[in-house]
């Protein structure tokens, strides 16, 4: 595996502003927002995409979810709306290589995205 940007921000070798960190996931502010929310919901160990989990990572799946649900509540982003994004593969826009779920709010969302 090449060097991955996420495991260093988990490992704490890279600067980040953590809003959540559990046993399975951590939440951190997107250092390039695209709305006045956008934290990015990771699993703690490294796991590369979406196409790289089975069914033994339903419980790993289901804490990012609801670790994002949480912060959008938390965000004050519940009543009004949130969006979030899992993009796999470079194909849909994944960048960094290490499954994440984009938590968006604070602004309306069009349909379809991108």
């Amino acid at each position: 595996m090449d060097r991955c940007i996420f495991c260093d921000v988990i490992a704490g070798r890279v600067p980040a502003r953590i809003v959540h960190r559990d046993e399975l996931v951590v939440a951190f502010e997107d250092i390039h927002p695209q709305a006045p929310v956008h934290i990015l919901v990771v699993p703690a160990r490294h796991v590369a995409s979406l196409n790289d989990t089975g069914p033994d990572d339903a419980p790993l799946l289901g804490s990012l979810l609801a670790t994002a649900r949480a912060l959008a509540r938390a965000r004050g982003a519940e009543a009004k709306g949130y969006r979030l994004v899992v993009n796999t593969m470079a194909g849909a826009g994944q960048t960094v290589f290490h499954l994440h779920v984009h938590l968006l709010a604070g602004r309306p969302f069009s349909w379809p995205p991108g």
